[in-house]
């Protein structure tokens, strides 16, 4: 059995020594910190690797590495205190990753003045530098995986973290738990992260797995996420204030059964960053066959800014972008006060998949509503036409799904231009600004055009009902501060 090591080297004088063991895959490791234990002084560096199988802290003071996976299990809990930078080493072999496994948990609450760093070890970082957090949890899941420890309501995390232990398995299989606890993410920077083991099967900056609405998710940046910034498979996590910036891939992908709640979310793209698998916002799918599995894919998402890559209508940048929001394979997401700005496409409804997303707006499980769509070239895009439309559907054309966004009894907005929703830097790279000014025509929706009466609504205690704006920022009071002080927007 290999034996897996923490290494750590004092970078400060100390004076007194202690130990403590913890059990490493069976095998007792010693631990030898500055001040003696797992506290007292700090100012050491410490290479963490490999599998932790009893609870541990990262201090503040301390410089903590990554160095390949590694791997939190056996119900154990890994808190990081507020302040910690976390830095990821770019390895040779396997690809630096930090693995939450099923049971076990990650307390990192930062604060806004002491925000939880991960990013890379290297003195001159890219996007992909290494893998990303990966939770495991219990809640459910529309998929199966064939291998030990898995069955109907499981899943192989992608990306070939999962190792001989199973330490990357989600799902709650036969007994799922929707309240499942996975730990606490609060003002954390996640950055330069994302690993494409193949085509289809990458790591993501944040990978959501079967993890349940126990977790607490808040105030997180992924910034230069080399696939994904956010991706949920399956569970019901209930997520605030998110930010995606420079992404290459999706912002907030969406898979397998996932029916969370997210609120507060603010995309910012890079005109020239898209991934060769085209570029969205939000991607959202039932399954990869586009099935009608159950449980089915149906976030809400509301009060997003989704800043796209063309600040006018005759920039193009790379190719690659498609749209703010690609809703496809029999995805049931819905959409509410949100902004869609400077896409190629503002809404695709792709239904060339298996069963045909379209039969979801007729059945109004997919929802669209009280939403802007400014300065996009096209609102809308319909990947079934009249010609391979499902049968029975009164959504065949482009004119068919324009005329149900703009219906009155949805509230939305089109705005031909970024300019008229009046965001004071939306496209600006390296000090954006997307709070909204001013009031006038389309514009007033987005100061005063929030709404919480759709059904969607009932009987829910996590939306903040009482905000009036739309998209992720308010022109005053708390929500338009909440982006500021624990970010950073920078150009590589």
């Amino acid at each position: 059995m290999k034996k897996y090591i923490l290494y750590l080297t004092a970078i400060a004088a100390v004076t007194a020594t202690g130990c403590r063991k913890i059990e490493t895959d069976g095998e007792p490791i010693i631990i030898t910190e500055p001040g003696g234990g797992n506290g007292g002084n700090t100012g050491a560096t410490i290479t963490v690797q490999g599998r932790i199988s009893s609870d541990t802290t990262f201090r503040k003071g301390n410089t903590y590495i990554l160095r390949g996976p590694v791997y939190i299990v056996n119900n154990s809990t890994l808190t990081i205190e507020a302040g910690v930078t976390v830095k990821c080493a770019l390895t040779t072999s396997d690809v630096t990753a930090l693995v939450i496994s099923r049971g076990s948990k990650i307390m990192a609450a930062g604060t806004a003045d002491e925000p939880i760093i991960f990013t890379s070890a290297s003195a001159n970082p890219t996007s992909g530098d290494w893998g990303g957090i990966i939770l495991c949890g219990k809640a459910n899941i529309n998929t199966s995986f064939a291998g030990t420890g898995g069955g109907p309501g499981t899943f192989e995390v992608e990306g070939g973290i999962n190792n001989a232990n199973n330490d990357a398995i989600a799902g709650g299989g036969a007994t799922p738990d929707d309240n499942d606890n996975t730990g606490v993410l609060q003002y954390v920077r996640i950055e330069y992260a994302g690993y494409a083991a193949q085509p289809d099967k990458e790591l993501n900056s944040l990978t959501l797995a079967a993890v349940g609405r126990g977790t607490t998710i808040d105030h997180i940046q992924v910034s230069y996420a080399k696939d994904d910034a956010y991706e949920w498979f399956g569970g019901t996590v209930n997520c605030k204030y998110l930010i995606a910036y420079k992404t290459q891939d999706d912002d907030f992908d969406t898979d397998n059964g996932f029916s969370g709640k997210i609120q507060f979310g603010l995309v910012l793209r890079d005109s020239l960053i898209a991934d060769i698998s085209t570029s969205e916002a939000f991607e959202s799918d039932n399954n990869s066959g586009g099935t009608a599995v159950t449980p089915e894919t149906s976030p809400i998402f509301s009060n997003i800014t989704a800043i796209g890559p063309r600040a006018t209508l005759s920039n193009i940048g790379n190719s690659l972008f498609r749209a703010g929001a690609q809703i496809r394979r029999n995805s049931s997401l819905s959409l509410f006060n949100s902004i869609i700005m400077g896409w190629p496409q503002g809404v695709l409804i792709d239904g060339t998949t298996g069963v045909s997303t379209v039969l979801n707006i007729e059945d109004s499980s997919l929802r669209l509503r009280n939403n802007t769509f400014a300065g996009n070239t096209l609102a809308t895009k319909l990947s079934n036409n009249a010609t391979n439309g499902p049968a029975g559907a009164t959504i065949k054309t482009e004119a068919d799904l324009l005329g149900w966004i703009t219906n009155s009894n949805n509230d939305n907005i089109v705005l031909a231009t970024s300019d008229e929703a009046r965001l004071i830097q939306p496209f600006n790279y390296t000090a954006p600004d997307p709070t909204p000014f001013g009031g006038s025509n389309g514009n007033q929706k987005i100061l005063t055009g929030a709404a919480f009466a759709d059904g969607k609504f009932t009987g829910d205690t996590f939306f903040d009902k009482t905000v009036t704006f739309r998209g992720a920022i308010a022109p005053a009071g708390a929500n338009a501060t909440w982006w500021k002080g624990w970010t950073k927007f920078v150009n590589l």
